[in-house]
């Protein structure tokens, strides 16, 4: 099947059959001389013959070690399948094989193949073999589409080719799988394999091969051809009209560099490796001959991945459903409805009337806004789609030049359907790039942090995507608080434009928030919006992090914080559209990392401006009065759990006024009914029953002590809780309350009785310990990519008494116990914490004072910034 001239002779003459026999260690040695000249060849040939060499290659080391064993004495065919049947074999793809018998074997050729399948392995290769009657395999077959698939690209390598020729005719009749049933299950696992992906061909860290748009989706169209046309090639698809000769070689195109990606992966790799890590990106970008600069290497490697299984997924899209009216429908629509003289709806799907609708861009963003008005349209039809990708690549002006494009477009985005399915598609099939140039510039942009699931222009849609959820009220239950908002604003497409530009300036260098926002500003002016909501999308784009960052990084229970959040953002309509993008954008940068805490973070800032504003900013919070109102509310509870009234009041008389403030009164009576019967000679670990802030609160009371902050910190963290919040408190009687809120390993308060118990446990044994002994973890591996210089800024407030300290640094185990000991060396007090990680990043922000309880002077700074930045690593190497 395959030519043999590409592959030198020295690969060939000793595997002949007519050669001497060849050892086992030959061979081992043969194989990895046969991987470096294919390495060699990476860069002087396609990967077409790359593969194909390979697949040769294994093919004459096969029939070498079948003639050994003396395995041509029997009734056996030795059969390639899957990839390997196909011809295509990456560096280290698995050797899928199938030894086809006519009966049953017996024991003497059941021993024959067990030996001949060992040396297999003893030369190194991974293969997956199969021993199947023809009876079995048209068996198992008839009940797993993945079985008949593989055997569907079956190719004979060498053994008896009766039972080849006998088993080949069988698998093209109609009781093996009809080309229906086969179309079906094909495009049901198609689907099913996307869903893992949530839907997202545009995460950081793709598998090249099951990837939406990926290679896999290029065999499911060779798959579906071949049993319905019983199609050797893509080619013959051109033949039969699916295909235009240009689709095909564009299909040609995207699988070569897809094939070269992969290639490039295993080499680096050193394994059968289909995921493009992080810890691979910068040496295949390397070894494809993206540049050595780094970064930019990688963005110029993966824009281009991403570009081109836009393009796969896309012709994937359109053939299948090509398929499924020649297969499924045979043309016979169930219903046919006319929209105008340009567009018709067949089942569902809008279909173009004629095949230059789309000379004139305009028709373009008329379809979108006919899809927005008409619900019973689910998709664009394949022609549709084919005329749109032609007149995409035509277009010689952008579509944003054109008034009436202009115009359209903002009546999709203000219709309320516009964000839904007309959206998705403009997203989809890149008439989003078409319109907007800067939207262009973000398609595949990378964000090289573990924090970030996404490319750019995919987290952008999904923002919006998530804005566009708060504004149905099948999901009021998901974000109520979202969706009570979006629903009754008066202008929600502010909202939804602030969510186009909020990341679109990124990449450029820069401030990405102020650059865009002046392209807000621009955009607004050009789509006539007026002044007043110009500027509304124009400041939202600009302060899009505000509310994350005060939220996750300031104490938003200090009226100072509130007050000053408050001034910025103005009013309530401003605050309204600002809490709604913060909670779509989180949501979007990353599901998992979203969590109950922040979600309680934000409605806490939310209704605390929210009250700040309708008591009057120029009116701040009396403090006092706070205090007084707390332990009020505190001792009345207290009284009717029995507690007496002088002890509760002898107790407080230990506390300084900023624990009254700084904790609720149901946080107090909880801490203060256990204190009253505790002995004080022992440390008090209090874990809470109930969430609070969406956490784990763990109250920590003991005698002050060096290093007692970082023991607690230390024991937190090798018990897998990730801190997020601290508040360290210092009684008039030198104890020292710690409070801090965790969540485990799944992103979850403690609802385990017994682990909260055992967590209890061990606090109390390590405070109670003169020198405990703390163990961390090593650094995860993946963390060995990233260089973080550890970042220390100071900011300005207005207390005397302390100084606010942000850290950025590479997050790893033990940093906050480092921070707590340097600290501690330094003389200085931590009185709370909000310790926030982004992937693989840490920005730590404390509250700190000097050994005089007072804010740090300039030269105490100095000193903390240089011990910081020299202790701390900016790398785990």
């Amino acid at each position: 099947m395959f030519s043999q001239s590409n592959v030198p002779e020295q690969f060939t003459e000793s595997l002949s059959i007519s050669s001497p026999e060849i050892s086992t260690e030959e061979i081992c040695q043969l194989n990895k001389d046969f991987l470096a000249w294919q390495k060699e060849q990476f860069h002087l040939d396609d990967a077409t013959n790359i593969i194909n060499a390979r697949a040769y290659y294994i093919d004459q080391v096969l029939a070498k070690l079948w003639s050994q064993h003396s395995l041509d004495e029997y009734q056996i065919a030795l059969v390639a399948v899957g990839g390997y049947g196909r011809g295509e074999l990456h560096p280290y793809s698995d050797v899928d094989i199938l030894l086809l018998t006519q009966e049953s074997i017996d024991k003497a050729q059941e021993e024959k193949i067990s030996a001949f399948i060992t040396q297999l392995w003893d030369v190194k290769l991974d293969i997956g073999h199969s021993v199947r009657s023809i009876k079995e395999c048209l068996k198992q077959a008839v009940n797993e589409v993945t079985v008949a698939t593989n055997l569907m690209e079956m190719r004979q390598v060498c053994g008896n080719t009766a039972l080849t020729e006998h088993l080949q005719p069988l698998l093209n009749e109609d009781v093996f799988w009809t080309s229906k049933k086969f179309f079906i299950a094909k495009r049901d696992e198609q689907l099913n394999r996307h869903k893992q992906y949530n839907g997202a061909a545009y995460t950081l860290e793709p598998n090249l091969k099951a990837n939406p748009g990926g290679l896999r989706d290029i065999q499911t169209i060779g798959w579906v051809a071949k049993r319905h046309f019983v199609a050797e090639s893509l080619e013959e698809l051109v033949e039969h009209d699916y295909l235009t000769r240009n689709e095909y070689f564009e299909l040609l195109e995207c699988q070569d560099y897809l094939w070269r990606m992969r290639c490039a992966l295993h080499f680096i790799a050193g394994r059968n490796e289909n995921r493009l890590l992080f810890d691979y990106q910068g040496d295949v970008a390397r070894f494809m001959g993206f540049g050595d600069e780094g970064k930019v290497a990688i963005e110029r490697m993966m824009k281009r991945f991403f570009r081109i299984i836009g393009r796969v997924a896309e012709l994937n899209k359109m053939l299948l459903q090509h398929f499924e009216y020649t297969i499924l429908k045979d043309n016979a629509f169930d219903q046919k409805i006319v929209l105008n003289d340009d567009f018709v709806v067949i089942d569902g799907q809008i279909k173009a009337t004629n095949t230059r609708i789309f000379m004139r861009s305009v028709k373009i963003m008329e379809m979108f806004l006919l899809i927005a008005k008409h619900d019973e349209i689910t998709e664009l039809h394949s022609d549709t789609i084919r005329l749109m990708r032609n007149a995409r690549r035509r277009l010689v002006s952008g579509m944003l030049d054109y008034a009436r494009c202009r115009q359209l477009f903002i009546e999709i985005i203000k219709h309320p359907r516009g964000l839904g399915l007309p959206f998705t598609l403009m997203h989809r099939h890149s008439i989003l790039s078409a319109y907007l140039p800067a939207w262009r510039s973000i398609v595949g942009q990378m964000q090289f942090d573990l924090f970030h699931a996404y490319s750019v222009d995919e987290h952008s849609y999904r923002l919006i995507k998530n804005l566009y959820r708060f504004s149905q009220p099948q999901y009021n239950d998901e974000f109520p608080l979202c969706s009570k908002i979006v629903q009754r604003i008066r202008k929600p497409e502010l909202l939804y434009l602030a969510g186009i530009f909020h990341d679109i300036a990124k990449g450029r260098g820069g401030d990405h928030a102020e650059l865009g926002a002046v392209d807000a500003l621009e955009f607004s002016k050009s789509h006539k919006l007026n002044q007043h909501d110009g500027r509304m999308v124009s400041w939202l784009v600009k302060h899009h992090l505000l509310m994350s960052i005060t939220a996750q990084r300031r104490d938003i229970s200090d009226p100072e914080v509130i007050k000053t959040f408050a001034n910025i953002v103005r009013d309530e309509a401003h605050l309204d559209y600002l809490y709604c993008l913060t909670v779509a954008d989180m949501r979007a940068t990353n599901e998992s990392l979203w969590n109950s805490w922040k979600k309680n973070l934000l409605e806490e800032l939310y209704f605390n401006t929210k009250r700040a504003f309708r008591r009057g900013l120029e009116k701040p919070v009396d403090l006092r009065a706070k205090i007084r109102e707390n332990q009020q509310q505190a001792l009345e509870i207290l009284l009717e759990k029995g507690e007496e009234k002088e002890a509760i009041k002898s107790l407080w008389r230990e506390f300084k006024a900023d624990y009254f403030l700084r904790y609720s009164p149901e946080q107090i009576v909880r801490h203060s009914h256990q204190l009253l019967h505790h002995d004080r000679s022992q440390p008090l670990v209090l874990i809470s029953p109930k969430p609070y802030r969406g956490g784990t609160e763990v109250f920590v009371y003991s005698k002050d002590k060096a290093n007692l902050f970082a023991n607690i910190v230390s024991l937190l963290g090798v018990s897998c809780f990730s801190i997020l919040d601290a508040k360290v408190l210092t009684s008039k009687t030198e104890y020292t309350a710690n409070t801090f809120v965790v969540l485990d390993q799944q992103g979850k308060p403690i609802n385990d009785s017994y682990r909260a118990q055992e967590l209890a446990q061990s606090l109390t044994e390590v405070l109670i310990s003169a020198d405990p002994q703390i163990k961390f973890k090593a650094p995860a591996k993946r963390l060995e990519q990233f260089n973080i210089p550890t970042q220390v800024s100071f900011v300005e407030t207005k207390t005397h008494r302390s100084t606010l300290l942000e850290i950025v640094a590479l997050d790893r185990p033990g940093l906050l116990a480092s921070f707590a000991q340097i600290f501690q060396e330094c003389k200085l007090r931590i009185h709370s914490a909000k310790i926030t990680t982004f992937g693989e990043k840490a920005e730590d922000v404390f509250i700190i004072s000097n050994s005089e309880n007072k804010a740090l002077t300039l030269a105490e700074q100095q000193a903390l910034s240089a011990k910081l930045t020299d202790e701390i690593p900016s790398s785990t190497n």
